[in-house]
């Protein structure tokens, strides 16, 4: 039985033929792209071949140089099938035929058949195009090999991503069970439902509470993370006051703010401003934008917050009087893991993903975050960066695709 080889990346039209010519009594093996269709004709010696020019890895032109190149494959019919394609190139490469997509399903069998009984179009085989060919091929050859070892280093990549992701979600877990109860005791001994407890020892208790709250925030972004990198962050959507949520933020930085005799400077307007969404991840976007306010913003500096509502979006600005972000690097800070400064001497902590998370939930609620050189509340001037954090008033209630890099 007469075998036909397939290198097609279509799997509709890879069934069509396969359909076609095991009708007509014919074997088909098929490659779903241009290593694979070289290493099976390689193995199983065809008695023709039927390539697809635009094939990934290596594309129709150089699957037939590189097996022109093949001693034992030089006797074999390559025939190019093609939506888009050149006769003459297809020819000068060394291809024996030229079928134009979509194929006449009535006639394509017999075409076939019309090849493995010893029909040839290509009749430009000179010295000089055979020397040609086979220089092509030796080169087509090398970058096979190329493209392999790129594909299997991919692959590896690809294997220590999923690793990742794993690992992120394993340590999120294993680190946020016995934090539970940590936090859990904590509070009960700063309220004193344990006891009495001296003022000395409820400053302990409240700097032991703020390094478990970051702790904790640590773990949330981590949790986050795992969802980016399957490309899956779940909203679960509610209606909520934005307004509400930007004070509850600003509450939760209070004593950090105090602590440092940073200057709060407020544009709030009265009244809820009602909205449809996730307001707990709302809640930890606005959070991170204030920690990194309050992180760059130097002592007795300032920090704005401005709140607004348009038509469709409910918006929130928040500015800082610290050193703002390089021009050239604006964009680069809602990459994951870019930091600024990322020497191991940095001044500030973190470990690069906030931002990320703050853009992945913006835009899972339907809105964005970008960053302006500067802003102005009253007669503040806030030199440094000012994040415009948007939320769309009725966010989608699908989950949404947050992969990172999106």
């Amino acid at each position: 039985m007469p075998r036909v080889l397939h290198i097609e990346d279509d799997p509709r039209n890879r069934l069509l033929v396969r359909k076609l010519l095991t009708a007509d009594g014919l074997e088909v093996i098929d490659a779903p792209d241009g290593l694979e269709g070289v290493r099976l004709a390689l193995a199983q010696r065809p008695d023709l071949v039927l390539v697809d020019i635009n094939i990934p890895g290596l594309d129709g032109y150089e699957v037939t140089l590189r097996l022109r190149n093949e001693a034992g494959l030089r006797g074999v019919p390559i025939v190019a099938i093609t939506a888009e394609g050149e006769r003459e190139t297809s020819f000068a490469v060394g291809c024996d035929g030229f079928l134009q997509k979509p194929i006449d399903a009535r006639s394509f069998a017999r075409q076939i058949r019309d090849y493995l009984e010893g029909r040839r179009e290509n009749t430009a085989g000179t010295d000089t195009g055979e020397r040609l060919r086979m220089q092509s091929g030796r080169i087509v050859a090398h970058l096979e090999t190329k493209v392999a070892e790129l594909s299997a280093a991919n692959e590896r990549l690809r294997d220590m991503d999923r690793l990742r992701t794993a690992f992120y979600r394993n340590v999120s877990h294993e680190l946020a069970t016995p934090l539970t109860p940590i936090v859990g005791y904590l509070r009960m001994l700063i309220d004193g439902e344990l006891g009495e407890v001296q003022t000395p020892q409820k400053k302990a208790l409240r700097a032991m509470d703020d390094c478990v709250r970051r702790l904790r925030a640590s773990l949330d972004n981590l949790v986050d993370v795992t969802g980016l990198e399957t490309g899956k962050m779940r909203f679960f959507n509610r209606d909520y006051d934005f307004l509400d949520t930007v004070r509850r933020a600003i509450a939760q930085h209070a004593d950090a703010i105090a602590e440092r005799h940073i200057t709060l400077v407020e544009e709030l307007p009265h009244g809820p401003i009602p909205a449809y969404g996730d307001s707990d991840r709302l809640h930890r976007a606005i959070l991170q934008l204030l920690d990194n306010a309050v992180k760059y913003c130097p002592e007795e500096g300032s920090i704005g917050i401005a709140v607004w509502e348009t038509e469709s979006t409910c918006e929130v600005l928040i500015a800082d009087t610290g050193p703002g972000v390089p021009q050239d690097r604006v964009e680069r800070i809602f990459e994951p893991f870019f930091q600024v400064d990322g020497s191991p001497t940095r001044a500030h902590g973190g470990v690069g993903v906030g931002l990320a998370i703050v853009r992945r939930v913006a835009r899972g609620l339907g809105g964005d975050v970008r960053v302006q050189p500067g802003a102005q509340l009253g007669h503040t001037v806030f030199p440094g960066a000012a994040f415009v954090l948007s939320v769309a008033r009725h966010a989608p209630t699908v989950v949404a695709d947050a992969r990172i890099g999106s």
